[in-house]
């Protein structure tokens, strides 16, 4: 059975940090594609960031590019989202998921449909 762990969110002031963290077990298949959407109250989940295991490649959201970035150990099974410069309009309740397909990144579409499994969800609140 997969299952997928978030950790890592908080309370931050803007221009802050916080390191998400993602730990996924259970997967039959070693090639997925992995990563975290958004969702802000109010306001539909976004697709943020993602990396896939097969070819490393990855994808940012524009609102985060250049701010955010995502790694992963493949030893530990974890991914992480490094969160700097953050703003207010960063905070949302942050979910990790991943495609078993591993066709995402190579599709350049993020829908929530294209997502096999999902994590409970870590809130980031950005305020001072």
């Amino acid at each position: 059975q997969v299952q997928l762990g978030e950790s890592g969110g908080g309370l931050v002031q803007p221009g802050g940090s916080l390191r998400l963290s993602c730990v996924a077990s259970g997967f039959t298949a070693d090639y997925y594609t992995i990563g975290w959407f958004r969702q802000a109250p109010g306001k539909e989940r976004e697709a943020v960031s993602f990396i896939s295991t097969s070819y490393g490649a990855t994808y940012y959201a524009d609102s985060v590019k250049g701010r955010f970035t995502i790694s992963r150990d493949r030893f530990i099974n974890t991914i992480y989202l490094q969160m700097d410069s953050l703003k207010p309009e960063d905070t949302a309740v942050y979910y990790c998921a991943a495609d078993r397909t591993d066709t995402a990144l190579q599709l350049g579409t993020f829908e929530l449909w294209q997502f096999d499994y999902w994590g409970q969800g870590t809130q980031v609140t950005v305020s001072s």
